[in-house]
């Protein structure tokens, strides 16, 4: 069912905004505005989509009438009510409430699991796989603090990406990621099962989260580098500790202002992202049983080299193309995620 009365709503609110925005705002008003406005701006195309049709049927049930115009009516009229249950479908789609951190710029937070080296080398891997898919989608990635193992492996890697709706395309990726291949490092040719975790969490802005001066503690290191990769090094490396959570960052790139920076945007992320997850748990009761829950300990997916399989365990979704997952190619286990997330609301708001 349709709810008319929100799609006027809806409407009118974007020709309010249209009205504003012509008027002319200033500063972070119409940065404000324009946010708003684009993100109604597609919901609205749906809605016109939808009431042009209506208006089509009933156009053409009113020509069946006309002797001249029935046989045409009679061509058109199966047509158009065919289209009508998916334009509808697509309305619903665009009228699910929006997670207002899908716009946003994400951290990615990757450490090896068990397995040892092998989930070290594997840690790399998922790195090098999202790298790409950055790359493919036209965003940028920035390395904040990186740990590598002497084999190319990674103890802890975590980046910064920017671009569009980089949280809306990977917060399903939070979880354990298992792999079942054989090794580099073992000769016998046995399958070794080992595993990573990821975290996506949405980048704070500074209206979300705002943190007491006399919480933190600043420490300043000497910084080694990935891997030990700096020989020179310096005292550039900045640690911030968050008193009442725990919560400790570390950055350690040359510049010891940006790492205050740095440390302090991944600093209100996290704390951001517990906030968040406070949010969800207080809403629902059943929050393991999601998808995308955000479970850190949740095993999501493994990756079966021999078979040459990827399978996704929260939807039962199964690709035979690991080569071009594992090379970035993402995009159909993700709209299937995506899919599943929203047929579920939509399950939820039709109960």
């Amino acid at each position: 069912m349709i709810p008319e009365d929100r799609l006027l709503q809806i409407v009118e609110r974007f020709q309010f905004l249209e009205a504003k925005m012509s008027d002319g705002a200033n500063g972070a008003d119409i940065a404000a505005l324009a946010r708003e406005y684009s993100e109604l701006k597609p919901v609205v195309t749906q809605i016109e989509s939808w009431q042009q049709l209506r208006r089509d049927i009933v156009d053409a049930q009113e020509m069946l009438a006309d002797p001249d115009m029935k046989a045409l009516a009679q061509e058109e009229l199966p047509e158009l009510s065919a289209r009508l249950p998916e334009v509808e479908h697509a309305l619903q789609l665009a009228l699910l409430p929006r997670d207002a951190a899908d716009t946003r710029p994400a951290i990615l937070e990757i450490r090896p699991g068990t397995g040892g080296d092998e989930a070290a080398l594997f840690a790399a891997d998922l790195l090098r796989m999202y790298q790409r898919y950055a790359e493919a989608k036209g965003w940028r990635v920035e390395i904040i603090e990186e740990q590598a193992t002497e084999l190319g492996g990674i103890k802890e890697v975590i980046a910064q990406i920017k671009g569009e709706n980089v949280f809306a395309r990977l917060k399903y990726e939070s979880g354990v990621h298992r792999v079942q291949r054989v090794p580099s490092t073992e000769s016998g040719g046995r399958i070794h099962t080992s595993a990573a975790t990821v975290a996506v969490l949405p980048e704070a802005e500074g209206v979300d989260i705002q943190i007491d001066a006399n919480d933190l503690r600043i420490d300043t290191m000497r910084a080694s580098g990935a891997g030990g990769q700096h020989v020179n090094t310096t005292d550039s490396a900045v640690r911030i500790t968050h008193i009442p959570s725990g919560i400790v960052v570390t950055s350690s790139q040359k510049s010891q202002h940006r790492n205050r920076e740095i440390a302090m945007e991944v600093l209100k992320t996290r704390l951001y992202d517990l906030e968040r997850q406070r949010q969800h748990d207080a809403r629902s009761a059943d929050r393991a049983a999601q998808v995308g829950s955000g479970d850190r300990s949740e095993r999501i997916r493994t990756y079966n080299f021999p078979q040459g399989r990827m399978t996704d365990h929260r939807i039962n979704f199964t690709l035979y193309k690991l080569d071009q997952v594992m090379q970035g190619d993402l995009d159909e286990v993700i709209d299937a995620l995506t899919a599943d997330a929203q047929a579920r609301m939509l399950a939820e708001m039709e109960a």
